[in-house]
């Protein structure tokens, strides 16, 4: 494969921006088989942003040759108090449920790296230097200014580890050699600390960053950021983190192991405002799960217009913003594509009941 070809599969959708192309390019050009990661830190359940949209995006770099990573940060979410700050429990749940939604939601066992972040530590103790020399090399606000990456505010009050977690996390990608760090826009911060800072660690990286999906219940969303790297994109990359489907509000997300009857009762009172397009949530995942790979079709009585088949995202938003296509037609072929796609997910959660009895055992909303 041509590596032109492969930055095409990089920047396919749900890919928002790739810091830089230029970079990517010289990766590929100089590593047959880049590396790549993806961090998650354990904490509740597994939507369709976390779990479906990675999914599509690890097989097309599969597609491209890269070799991926999928790092189970306990840690991280240790410090960050998700599951009570019961770092067993996170344990056992990343190792489980964690893993087996994300092995349902499409990313293949044999062919992605799955690891411990606390194991893989106490195989490589330089680790601590690394974050050490990342702290040192980076100042408070600077720090602070990142904790957005933990779902957190800089003005909330915080415990001083929240300060350690950016610099884990930068010292993360270069523990593990990775040329492509992977995340959604709402790890950018990081991302960019650790792709200045590579220089330093003779490390050459470019960040690959997923657009956030919407939560059902809105409200509307801005339009994504570009590429640059100055603090006017970072308050926007803000706004859009506000505004994502988040796991703590169920109502707001789609699980990828949700029953069809699930699936279906949440789009039908999800946000979806006639004739808006921008920040419509049903738009949403019509262009970033579905049109990616395959037309959207819209059945309706002929009384109504007929059925209407859509190639493209735009030309979905054309029509749906001239008023041409009724929000609930929209909402019934979301709902069908999305409960066709989730269905190996619950097809594998109903032979493996025992992870999900994990996540349920623990406090989901942490």
């Amino acid at each position: 494969m041509d590596i032109e070809t492969k930055i095409d599969l990089v920047k396919k959708k749900p890919t928002e921006e790739v810091v830089t192309e230029k970079d990517l390019r010289e990766i590929f050009e100089n590593y047959a088989h880049p590396k790549h990661y993806i961090g998650y830190e354990i904490s509740g359940m597994v939507h369709i942003g976390s779990g479906l949209a990675v999914g599509l995006k690890i097989k097309d770099f599969l597609a491209a040759g890269i070799k991926p990573t999928i790092w189970l940060a306990d840690y991280h979410a240790w410090i960050n108090g998700k599951f009570g700050g019961d770092l067993d429990k996170i344990q056992k749940i990343g190792e489980g449920y964690f893993k087996h939604a994300l092995i349902s939601a499409g990313i293949d066992e044999e062919k992605v790296d799955f690891l411990l972040a606390s194991t893989t530590y106490k195989k490589h103790p330089e680790f601590w230097a690394d974050m050490l020399k990342i702290s040192k090399d980076t100042t408070m606000n600077r720090m602070l200014r990142c904790v957005t990456i933990m779902g957190r505010k800089e003005s909330e009050t915080l415990q001083s580890s929240a300060v350690v977690y950016p610099a884990m996390q930068a010292a993360d990608i270069f523990l593990l050699d990775v040329q492509i760090a992977h995340a959604g826009m709402d790890q950018r911060k990081v991302h960019m600390l650790a792709y200045e800072l590579a220089p330093k660690f003779k490390k050459k990286i470019c960040a690959v960053h997923g657009h956030l999906l919407p939560g059902l219940q809105g409200p509307g969303r801005m339009n994504a950021p570009g590429v640059e790297t100055g603090t006017t994109v970072d308050a926007k990359v803000d706004e859009l983190i506000d505004a994502k489907m988040s796991k703590s509000k169920p109502d707001s997300a789609i699980f990828v192991h949700d029953s069809e009857e699930e699936i279906q009762r949440k789009i039908k009172k999800a946000y979806c405002p006639e004739k808006v397009s921008d920040g419509n949530p049903m738009v949403e995942y019509a262009e970033y799960l579905v049109l990616r790979d395959r037309p959207l079709k819209i059945e309706r009585p002929a009384k109504f217009g007929g059925d209407i088949v859509f190639e493209t995202a735009e030309e979905l938003k054309s029509v749906y913003a001239e008023g041409k296509l009724h929000p609930m037609d929209l909402k019934n072929a979301v709902a069908r594509e999305l409960v066709n796609m989730l269905k190996p997910s619950r097809d594998y959660f109903a032979k493996h009941k025992e992870y999900l009895e994990q996540i349920k055992e623990g406090d989901i909303t942490r």
